[in-house]
């Protein structure tokens, strides 16, 4: 979640205890939500990348709509006519570099390498996308989940450095089944360079055990990779579920 110029913007709510389609199986969630939908803050968008269920959940959709029904969804292609289905009433689906304004704020999703499958028949059916959000005086880069590329490099050239992006750390290994759909922190590390961001929060991990490397290593790898890569820690960081950045327009 960020919010700046009283603009709150929610990326993938998953609020449930499994990423699944069942209630009761699949990955278990390893770390307990920080707080319930209810009490999150007022909302103005939500973000969806792509309708894996440890990024789109039904649950978490239904209770932001019930609670704060007039909250704005945004949505890559073909995604709509599920997020109505779940009770949502505002939403706006949209391509590869399409763009909307909500609040003086642009919203634009690019491409990166993922993919997308919700059941046995929709494998790529819908579209996925990192998203760029644009303020007068600051950009927000969430690039959802993503292999690595040269997406990145081409996100920088045609929208501009992001002053912070949402880079994954985790759920990479084993290395040659993972490589083209999720960057290890080396790799994070490289996306950060290539978007020529200011700053950086690592996200998606320690929260599903969805591969085989041990939880606390993503944090650990990234540590080591931003040294080696002569990052500042001030510039790519590492939260703790429900922590908070409040400082992050500081020039490093």
């Amino acid at each position: 979640m960020i919010n700046h110029s009283n603009l709150t913007i929610l990326t993938d709510p998953q609020f449930s205890d499994y990423a699944s389609p069942f209630s009761f199986m699949g990955p278990r969630r390893a770390t307990p939500v920080p707080f319930e939908p209810a009490e999150l803050p007022p909302l103005d968008v939500v973000i969806i990348s792509h309708n894996h269920y440890d990024h789109l959940d039904e649950y978490s959709i239904r209770q932001i709509s019930e609670h704060q029904p007039n909250v704005k969804f945004l949505v890559p292609l073909g995604l709509k006519k599920l997020l109505i289905e779940w009770g949502v009433a505002d939403v706006t689906e949209l391509d590869w570099w399409q763009s909307v304004i909500v609040g003086g704020v642009t919203f634009q999703p690019t491409p990166v390498q993922h993919w997308s499958k919700r059941s046995t028949f929709d494998r790529n059916k819908t579209l996925w996308a990192g998203w760029m959000t644009q303020w007068e005086d600051f950009s927000f880069y969430f690039t959802g989940d993503t292999g690595y590329s040269d997406d990145f490099k081409e996100v920088s050239k045609r929208l501009g450095r992001p002053d912070l992006a949402a880079i994954p750390i985790g759920a990479y290994e084993p290395r040659e089944f993972m490589k083209s759909s999720h960057i290890n922190p080396e790799e994070a590390v490289a996306v950060f360079k290539d978007l020529g961001a200011k700053y950086a929060i690592a996200i998606h991990w320690g929260t599903f055990k969805l591969t085989i490397e041990k939880m606390d290593e993503p944090p650990r790898r990234l540590e080591q990779a931003i040294k080696n890569a002569e990052v500042s820690k001030t510039q790519f960081r590492v939260l703790q579920h429900g922590e908070l950045w409040p400082e992050v327009f500081t020039d490093p």
